[in-house]
């Protein structure tokens, strides 16, 4: 991996470390129907990221309107298409995920995004040609072995994981092909379409807006450093790495999860699942070795030029 990738990587390794600790503001909400929390979340996020470009990044929103204005139609249509499918994958996914947290378990919730990474390095083989070495089919083959040990238990939270799971895989893979575009005004729109989207069912349902500060406080840490931050970041990350890349870089996320499970609300969890955990950040280390590689040693010697991968 060249030098100058080592950013994106890192974006992302810092993107679903952020997202490890998602169950703690939902978790404060729990009393809170599901959707009410995905509503707010939206429409929150939406008036905070268009802040955001319009304050600090005009530039780049302009220099987006000026590709737009140049491709032809069919490019336009190819690009509306695939805000759209993504905009339904992400809103799906969020409110499958809300809903394991609050009303499934929160280790339902994090075991999807155990069997997210091996959906996207797959789908990143097969849809987007990503090679994938031998090195890396082994930590594939070892991150299965973890899940199968881990799908021992519940049925029920086994489908759930593997819905949100694909939901955010496959959105990972159209985002991969979206490279034309500033990340961070690709999320703004998709923001966007999710709220027309939602809009409907909230004015079918709606029953006041909530008036408690507590509720307010957790759903603007929520849409702030739970959506538009680490979104941003895995996003941007996609610019320099592979999404199968990033799909292992997922397992940090059910790994921080299930240890705030663990460790903060008291859930129980036994040797055997320990095992399997352990299998998952073994995983994470054998496909990312030439990356770990390439950064152990631009820091023992920066005068040595780091290797492609």
């Amino acid at each position: 991996m060249q030098k100058s990738n080592l950013r994106y990587f890192f974006a992302g390794i810092l993107s679903f470390a952020i997202w490890g600790f998602f169950s703690i503001p939902l978790r404060n909400l729990k009393a809170y129907p599901s959707e009410e929390i995905l509503y707010y979340r939206i429409f929150t996020s939406l008036v905070f990221i268009w802040l955001a470009i319009f304050i600090f990044r005009k530039k780049q929103l302009k220099a987006d309107l000026d590709y737009l204005r140049s491709i032809e139609v069919r490019g336009k249509r190819i690009i509306l298409l695939q805000l759209v499918a993504s905009t339904l994958l992400l809103t799906g996914n969020w409110y499958t995920y809300i809903y394991a947290v609050n009303n499934v378990s929160l280790q339902s919730a994090a075991f999807a995004y155990m069997v997210c990474p091996l959906i996207t390095a797959f789908g990143g083989f097969i849809i987007l040609k990503e090679a994938l070495s031998r090195l890396k089919l082994v930590s594939l083959g070892i991150a299965l072995l973890s899940i199968l040990l881990l799908a021992t238990g519940s049925l029920i939270e086994v489908l759930w994981s593997v819905v949100i799971a694909s939901l955010y895989a496959f959105y990972l893979i159209i985002q991969r092909k979206m490279q034309n575009l500033d990340k961070l005004n690709v999320l703004a729109v998709q923001i966007a379409l999710a709220v027309l989207l939602m809009l409907p069912f909230y004015l079918g349902k709606h029953a006041g807006i909530p008036n408690d500060p507590w509720f307010w406080g957790n759903i603007i840490v929520i849409a702030v450093f739970f959506t538009i931050i680490p979104l941003f970041m895995s996003l941007y990350s996609l610019i320099g790495i592979p999404s199968s890349t990033l799909g292992i870089i997922i397992y940090i996320n059910p790994i921080i999860a299930f240890t705030v499970a663990i460790f903060y609300f008291g859930e129980q969890v036994d040797v055997h699942r320990l095992f399997a955990y352990s299998l998952l950040l073994v995983s994470v280390i054998v496909f990312n070795w030439g990356i770990l590689k390439d950064i152990l040693t631009f820091k023992g010697n920066k005068n040595i030029p780091l290797k492609n991968s």
